[in-house]
């Protein structure tokens, strides 16, 4: 592919919905192409500080004409390397999605991920089964088959593999289903537990993460700090609010 085909696939690679590397950009992709570092999705994966520390680039300013440099410094190399590390957490639909496959989106990914379990049996798959699933037709079945038996594909796969990527569906076991189906909001800042670990009990034990209060929500758990504007709109629309202390007794019981 052209440089503008090869940096637009590594940009969708760790997009927000796809394997979310916050620390990278367009901007420093550019940089680590230009460098040539990295020319496919696995080869971030592959990227070390010695590698990364003092890489720069000009930059011309388009209104002004005027150059300035940009190199990466310590605290730059050390974010964009956990980024990437950080980011073999995500699940096996967001790596799928992540791969850039043609008609593969968001949701056709995650009905792919979760009817074949895993990259082997996706990649065994004939045109008959993945046309077989539900809402994959010919058309998205064809892109698959091709994408797949290009060895070029198969390689990239295979080193993502050896990254530590998540090529596989991990079933979770719900811890409990005391919340089951409630649509709980986490809002303010929390001692006994992160945001992301209370959001994370939640999910164990069978609840779901709802962002806004509505008059479907069950109950919001309130932080320190929590904006006024949140807990007026609870109580207004009657939404039981409880401490992080009162939600780890109800998990307990």
């Amino acid at each position: 592919g052209c440089p503008p085909q090869i940096k637009g696939r590594i940009e969708h690679f760790i997009g927000r919905k796809a394997m979310d590397v916050t620390s990278l950009g367009e901007g420093k992709i550019d940089l680590l192409f230009q460098a040539g570092l990295v020319k496919t999705p696995a080869d971030l994966f592959d990227l070390s500080a010695n590698e990364l520390l003092g890489l720069s680039k000009t930059i011309v300013s388009e209104t002004s004409g005027e150059e300035r440099i940009v190199s990466f410094q310590e605290r730059t190399v050390e974010n964009i390397l956990k980024g990437i590390e950080n980011s073999k957490i995500q699940p096996f639909e967001r790596v799928l999605f992540g791969l850039g496959i043609r008609f593969v989106g968001e949701t056709v990914a995650k009905k792919l991920a979760f009817h074949f379990k895993n990259i082997d049996m996706l990649m065994a798959a004939d045109f008959e089964e993945l046309s077989g699933v539900s809402e994959i037709g010919g058309v998205i079945a064809k892109s698959l088959i091709d994408y797949f038996t290009l060895p070029q594909n198969q390689e990239e796969v295979e080193r993502l593999k050896l990254a530590g990527l998540n090529f596989e569906v991990v079933e979770k076991e719900l811890s409990s289903n005391v919340l089951d189906g409630s649509k709980i909001v986490v809002s303010g800042v929390f001692t006994l537990f992160s945001r992301n670990e209370l959001k994370q009990l939640i999910e164990d034990h069978g609840g779901k993460n709802v962002s806004s209060i509505s008059k479907s929500t069950d109950f919001l758990i309130a932080g320190e700090s929590m904006g006024p504007a949140k807990k007026e709109k609870a109580e207004k629309l009657g939404v039981k609010m409880i401490s992080e202390q009162e939600f780890a007794l109800m998990i307990k019981e």
